[in-house]
């Protein structure tokens, strides 16, 4: 918890409580499904759950915000963003249903009820939100195929809806074959552990 009060020291008590409550029910579900790399799940509150918070440095969504965490794993970025802002609503998405699983047990034993786990390919969604939020789950072409066309235009947040999405190493190119305006915000910017040197979170605007 001291690497996350570090950044955020104005969490309440209670999202402090279930915060901390992670390691142990991931490491309860990793005996059981390995959705958290087993060689660095020591290292689970920098690479996992603060890795997930730079999003919330760059944007902090509103009350009401619909945020789809597209192929979320075993549930990051989205729960412990769902944690930080509980008046928003997450929807987290993914085909593989043990991971699902995943998610849908830490949600449960957290009280996370602004969250709720989906087993479902994303391009197969009917709903629509303000942001889609992931963590280097395919090339930014093929993401922006299967998403963009759930997110509606608005502002439901610090930022105009879009797509906020944690990459890393070179991205000019990868980004460059899209055709949108990225914003790339350096995550050294808010963290300053050597893990996130080459880390960045990047944004487009859904205009």
């Amino acid at each position: 918890m001291e690497l996350i009060d570090k950044y955020f020291p104005d969490l309440t008590e209670e999202q402090r409580r279930r915060i901390a409550a992670l390691y142990g029910l991931y490491a309860d579900w990793n005996a059981k499904i390995n959705v958290v790399s087993r060689k660095d799940f020591d290292q689970l509150y920098l690479r996992h759950v603060l890795h997930s918070l730079a999003i919330a440095k760059v944007c902090a969504f509103a009350d009401g915000a619909r945020i789809l965490d597209a192929g979320c794993g075993g549930g990051f970025p989205s729960v412990p963003l769902a944690i930080l802002f509980p008046g928003a609503r997450f929807t987290a998405a993914d085909s593989i249903r043990k991971k699902i699983a995943v998610v849908e047990g830490v949600a449960g034993a957290l009280g996370l009820r602004n969250l709720t786990p989906r087993c479902v390919r994303v391009e197969t969604l009917e709903e629509r939100f303000d942001y889609v939020v992931s963590r280097a789950v395919t090339a930014m072409p093929e993401f922006l195929r299967l998403t963009w066309n759930r997110i509606e235009r608005g502002q439901a947040g610090s930022l105009p809806n879009g797509v906020l999405y944690l990459k890393g190493g070179d991205l000019a190119e990868e980004l460059a074959l899209t055709g949108k305006r990225w914003y790339v915000y350096d995550i050294p910017r808010f963290f300053d552990e050597p893990f996130f040197e080459t880390k960045k979170v990047v944004y487009t605007p859904k205009k």
